[in-house]
């Protein structure tokens, strides 16, 4: 399972999309976003961190239930 936790808009058009999950279901998700980005504009980057520092967590949206 892959939840939303999160999108920001950093400027000049640019979001940045933050997502929590499984590591491979948050992989496949990343990958399904980015060929479907690709098809209807341009796609910067993507990014998955597998397992965040302590630090990292911190600053991320939290998984609210």
């Amino acid at each position: 399972n892959v939840t939303l936790i999160g999108k920001e808009h950093v400027g000049g058009g640019l979001v940045t999309v933050m997502v929590r999950g499984d590591v491979g279901a948050v992989k496949a998700a990343t990958d399904a976003g980015a060929a479907a980005a690709e098809r209807v504009g341009e796609l910067i980057s993507v990014h998955v961190i597998p397992r965040p520092h302590e630090e990292v967590e911190f600053i991320l949206p939290s998984l609210e239930k």
